[in-house]
């Protein structure tokens, strides 16, 4: 027996309707909330791996991440003490915009970036030599979620 995909499941009258309302609040929570868990939890998962000279190249400059679908937004940075939210007032240097499945296959190492940047399941925008820092400091180390 196949596992059904989450698109080919059956549906509750009303269900399109109510996450269509969910993903309207959440597009007008602020980021913060958000970025404050995504920090905490960059900092246990993704800040050990990363040597002295990562985190010199990836410090002070802004990432912005947005899951499509939900229109969630993060916002970091990473500080001297570990990752920390980036408010609405700092320019991101670098914008990443894909949908959960896309970005939950690349934490777990199940796609390449790549691959999700030309199929455009992965949409970056900003500082390309910042974008690929990023991407080669995170394929050097790995997957960060198993």
């Amino acid at each position: 027996m196949s596992p059904s995909s989450p698109s080919s499941l059956p549906r509750p009258p009303g269900f399109e309707q109510a996450a269509q309302r969910l993903r309207d609040l959440v597009r007008r929570l602020p980021p913060q909330p958000p970025s404050f868990v995504a920090a905490r939890l960059l900092d246990r998962v993704l800040l050990p791996r990363l040597d002295e000279h990562q985190r010199r190249d990836l410090a002070a400059r802004v990432v912005e991440v947005e899951v499509v679908e939900l229109g969630l937004r993060v916002r970091l940075r990473l500080g001297e003490r570990g990752f920390q939210t980036a408010s609405d007032r700092q320019e991101p240097a670098l914008r990443i915009r894909a949908q959960a499945a896309a970005l939950w296959r690349l934490v777990r190492g199940e796609d390449d970036a790549d691959r999700l940047f030309f199929e455009r399941a992965l949409v970056m925008q900003g500082d390309t030599e910042y974008g690929l820092i990023l991407k080669n400091t995170l394929d050097a180390i790995g997957p960060l979620w198993r």
